[in-house]
């Protein structure tokens, strides 16, 4: 027995083993057979070119091994349909598919063969033995038949006084030799050009291969009226019935005709019955075929057979044997086998990353404003006055924008929205320390002064320190149209924000093409006035805490230094992560915030409580020349270095009188 060693592909159709039955097999060879065939399972179509006989015996090793209805049976025309091979068998053999040639009856031949007898058919040797056979009968004493059987009397009719069907390949006997009939005609006329009989030409150089020619060159209608033509190759158009052994509810098994082959194959689909009882066509493959999402990897040498490989992230099912990747803006879609777009998302105002900084915002803004509308009701009250009104107003309006801003950073994305981010994303912290800067600058300036000279120092009047404030504002709203300038704002959709390694869970992020460079630049001046103004509260600390702000001044900034030390690593921090616009923008909104709060707190709402709860505080106090504020500055001084005498250095003052007074 012979097996193959790979997988042959002829016209589509893979073989997958091909196996030899022994001209004399020995016991149990049949169902080693079986046993190779189930090698390969999912091949389930077994094509046999057999005898009767061995197409019994498979059926039969089938049977023994428990195969009934697993292979699916292909049959040449040695098994056609016949009886013998499927007699005792027949559920093993349901489904299987045989074929014929098509054949036709001749008539003729029935008439000639119906009137041979034993005297006028003496030429066949063979006719004797038919004649017992056939009329069951013995043939005087040398008969063939052995036993004690009736004489025949001659007289017998064949298809009268026995069964008689044409046999099936009469047909093509009969046209085989009008086919040689016709070459050796065509021959002759070639060779003898007329001569009667066999002309020396023909008889003595007559060539095989010369009247293998001309046999394929004949072209006549043969004995059932069909052409009788060869191809290149000596073959003769096929011309098939195809079968299939069917078992109906009744429990008959029959040939059934389910197709024909003339040039081209004409199968009755609806015909075909198997044994589940499913319409569809059974499956016959190395591999079952690869599900949505997958490729198919040939096995190496192996061409009907293949591994599926899911294709994974972000690829695609472009083909039947490749993935892809989608473009950077998509994503597979659900059966992987296309790219459909990435959604894209941007901060909602109903998330809960939006609801606390909005929340505090509001509530900032609603402070804000209480303070703005009782520092305007009480315009030209002592506190109000001595506050400084219009270093207040700046700062006041600084601490609004910072908590506008929020509202900026939440709205959707647009040119309009990315115009005012830029613009107002730095502006209110550079108006409230700017303001503040000024303040603690001039408070320095006054006292370091007073220490030297009775002579009060430039550009510490009300209108210088607006100047003075509006110049520092002015240099963030230049960075800011220079910024304009070179990168006109525009929104962008950001698909690697989110990119996770789920391509279900990828999203794009809609947001204005701000990066943490430029927002780290927009807020970088702001920042350096914020450091800047601390450092003079620093200085002025030692200044008695009832000449103007410079202590809570003092401890605004301190606070505020702590509030963006903790914003740093928490934004920069958290570049990598997947909610990094969430966790930034609140984050960004939340600092802003709570540095307005600090300020707004501690340098407002002392006053406003005793303007509204304590107004008899709110009166003013005996005005001082510049000279007794030196005096106050040289005091200072004084007492500052006593205390470093004392523990812990505690210094006790009690200057009342506002030096602002004295300024206006």
């Amino acid at each position: 027995m012979h097996q193959s060693l790979h997988i042959e592909c002829f016209g589509g159709v893979c073989i997958a083993q091909s196996l030899k039955i022994p001209r004399e097999p020995r016991p149990g060879e049949f169902d080693k057979i079986i046993r190779r065939l189930l090698e390969t399972s999912n091949a389930r179509a077994i094509i046999m070119f057999a005898n009767e006989d061995d197409i019994r015996r498979v059926l039969d090793a089938a049977k023994r091994n428990n195969q009934t209805g697993h292979f699916l049976w292909v049959g040449s025309d040695s098994w056609g349909s016949k009886i013998s091979p499927v007699i005792g068998q027949e559920r093993v053999a349901e489904g299987a598919i045989t074929i014929l040639p098509k054949r036709a009856s001749v008539d003729a031949f029935d008439r000639y063969f119906r009137s041979r007898s034993l005297s006028n058919n003496r030429r066949n040797v063979w006719f004797a033995e038919f004649w017992e056979e056939n009329f069951n009968c013995k043939l005087g004493m040398h008969g063939k038949r052995p036993g004690s059987l009736k004489k025949c009397t001659g007289l017998e009719k064949v298809g009268r006084d026995s069964s008689y069907e044409q046999e099936g390949k009469v047909q093509f006997v009969m046209d085989a030799v009008y086919a040689m009939a016709h070459a050796l005609h065509r021959m002759h006329r070639e060779l003898c050009y007329g001569y009667p009989g066999l002309c020396p030409r023909m008889a003595n150089n007559i060539d095989g291969k010369e009247l293998l020619g001309h046999i394929r060159a004949v072209s006549f209608n043969g004995s059932a009226g069909t052409p009788v033509v060869f191809n290149e190759n000596g073959d003769a158009p096929g011309r098939y019935d195809i079968f299939q052994y069917q078992i109906t509810n009744r429990s008959t098994a029959e040939y059934r005709v389910i197709g024909s082959w003339t040039n081209k194959l004409h199968l009755k689909v609806e015909a075909m019955r198997w044994r589940t009882g499913d319409p569809s066509l059974p499956a016959s493959v190395c591999s079952i075929p690869c599900r949505a999402g997958e490729r198919k990897k040939v096995v190496k040498g192996v061409p009907c057979c293949w591994h599926c490989e899911r294709c994974e992230g972000y690829h695609y099912q472009a083909s039947e044997f490749t993935c892809e990747l989608c473009p950077y803006e998509m994503r597979p879609d659900v059966n992987r086998t296309g790219c459909v777009p990435i959604p894209i998302i941007k901060l909602e105002w109903h998330s809960p990353w939006a609801i606390v900084p909005v929340f505090i915002s509001m509530l900032g803004i609603i402070a804000t404003s209480f303070v703005i509308v009782t520092f305007v009701r009480y315009n030209d009250t002592p506190i109000v006055r001595a506050s400084g009104r219009e270093m207040s107003y700046v700062l006041l309006t600084g601490i609004f924008l910072c908590y506008a801003i929020t509202f900026l950073m939440i709205a959707t994305p647009d040119v309009g929205v990315c115009s005012f981010r830029r613009i107002f994303l730095g502006l209110g912290m550079c108006f409230s320390y700017a303001a503040l800067l000024t303040k603690t600058n001039r408070i320095h300036r006054i006292f370091e002064q007073g220490k030297k000279s009775v002579t009060a120092p430039r550009f510490i009047s009300p209108a210088s320190q607006l100047v003075i404030t509006f110049s520092l504002i002015s240099v963030q709203l230049l960075g800011v149209f220079v910024w304009f300038a070179v990168d006109p704002p525009h929104t962008v959709v950001d698909y690697g924000e989110q990119r996770t390694q789920d391509p279900t869970s990828a999203r794009g992020v809609l947001k204005c093409d701000i990066s943490d460079l430029s927002l780290i630049c927009s807020l970088g001046y702001s920042i350096l006035l914020m450091v800047t103004c601390t450092v003079y509260a620093i200085k002025t600390r030692g200044v008695p805490e009832t000449f103007n702000e410079a202590k809570p001044i003092g401890f605004t900034m301190y606070t505020t230094c702590i509030i963006w030390l903790a914003f740093i690593p928490i934004f920069f921090g958290t570049s990598q992560s997947a909610e990094r616009m969430y966790i930034q923008t609140t984050t960004l909104t939340i600092s802003l915030s709570l540095s307005a709060s600090v300020s707004l707190g501690m340098l407002y709402m002392p006053k406003v409580y005793i303007i509204l709860f304590h107004p008899e505080q709110n009166v003013p106090k005996r005005k001082r020349s510049f000279k007794a504020i030196v005096t106050a500055a040289t005091m200072s001084g004084k007492l500052t270095q006593k205390g470093g005498d004392r523990p812990n250095g505690e210094v006790k003052t009690e200057l009342c009188e506002s030096m602002e007074t004295n300024s206006e």
